[in-house]
């Protein structure tokens, strides 16, 4: 584009010092123009000048062109660039709207671990103190007994004859409760776990098996009363963790346990203990009610007996609506025949089905007194 327009600057001048020298020579006297070279140069001049100017609008016309096709270009090169650029920002859009979601579930998982951290460190400092400990505990093992046996069924804070109150109490068919404890000696067990020498964890040992043979024998001594309460007790852990590392590493401490009639159980084994207890007393309940059954299955079977009678009776009814409909038909045959006689005008024939017609006696008139 710069060389076509250096080429048109070139051209223009040489146009012009062409038309200035022609100016010149055609100002000159008339003596001199006849010169033959001067004429010829003249001619010359004119034709180059002529030439010269159709190269000019030659130029200018593909200059034309050339501006055409270059703006044509620019205008596709332009509308691919746009779309280019609108698919580019949709992307873009999309891109920044999945980030968003990924970032905002992101926010919601680092809130539920924040949540998380707080509830465990809520829990860590329950399981510290003793008081919240027991009361954790409680509350554990008071939400498995709700949630496994109806009302009535259970008691807690159980006053027994002894003036003890256990922290359950529940009441199998036989009326003597099974007694439930839920405060586990957990101190001895946390330290077992953060001892860091071997002297450490001997010391911790023998501080658990001291701690839980006590508690085992307090258990013993308070809630087993021959005759008032079951033969064995039930001391609740309320970690899965510590009850399955006490059978692993204090098995002994376990046996002797159950030697003294305590049975130590965690929060699956409790469920399990009182999935059992239900049946057990729905069973006795069955048991119980086993009279009442028996003479509800009579009063039934006299009730089964008198619908058997009303169906019967019922089927009698149909049968006889069966003939009625059926006398119902023959009549409505009949009638149709008649109808067909009268229609084709045989009466011939109706009176002899008919038979001879019987005219009625005429009715006597009473007479009165004077005639």
């Amino acid at each position: 584009m710069i060389e076509i327009q250096t080429v048109l600057t070139v051209l223009a001048i040489l146009i012009a010092v062409g038309a200035a020298a022609f100016a010149y020579l055609s100002r000159r006297p008339a003596a001199k123009s006849a010169d033959p070279q001067i004429a010829e140069l003249v001619r010359l001049q004119a034709e180059a000048s002529g030439r010269m100017q159709a190269l000019g609008e030659g130029l200018s016309s593909r200059q034309a062109e050339l501006a055409r096709v270059v703006a044509e270009r620019l205008d596709a090169l332009s509308s691919r660039m746009g779309q280019s650029i609108d698919a580019t920002t949709q992307q873009t859009i999309e891109r920044l709207q999945n980030l968003h979601e990924r970032l905002a579930v992101i926010d919601s998982a680092q809130r539920n671990l924040s949540d998380l951290s707080t509830q465990v460190t809520s829990l860590r400092d329950a399981l510290a103190n003793k008081q919240a400990r027991g009361a954790f505990g409680q509350a554990r093992m008071e939400a498995i007994v709700q949630d496994g046996l109806p009302k009535g069924a259970y008691q807690f804070q159980y006053t027994l004859s002894n003036q003890t109150r256990p922290d359950c109490a529940v009441f199998l068919p036989d009326s003597r409760p099974l007694v439930v404890d839920a405060k586990f000696p957990l101190e001895a067990v946390t330290a077992f776990r953060d001892a860091t020498s071997e002297e450490q964890r001997k010391l911790a040992a023998q501080r658990v098996r001291q701690d839980i043979a006590k508690h085992v024998a307090d258990i013993a001594e308070k809630y087993l009363i021959p005759g008032e309460t079951q033969d064995l007790a039930l001391m609740f852990v309320p970690s899965e963790s510590v009850y399955a590392e006490l059978h692993d590493r204090f098995d002994d401490v376990v046996q002797k346990a159950y030697r003294s009639r305590v049975v130590l159980v965690s929060p699956s084994i409790l469920m399990l203990a009182i999935q059992v207890m239900q049946q057990i007393l729905r069973d006795a309940r069955m048991r119980e009610a086993a009279d009442l059954i028996r003479a509800e299955v009579i009063r039934m079977m006299d009730d089964v007996g008198r619908l058997h009678e009303r169906v019967l009776k019922l089927q009698q009814h149909f049968g006889q609506a069966s003939e009625d409909v059926r006398q119902i038909v023959i009549s409505s045959e009949k009638i149709e025949k008649r109808a067909n006689r009268i229609e084709e005008l045989d009466f011939d024939q109706t009176a002899r089905e008919a038979g001879p017609t019987v005219l009625p006696a005429p009715v006597g008139r009473a007479l009165k007194a004077g005639e």
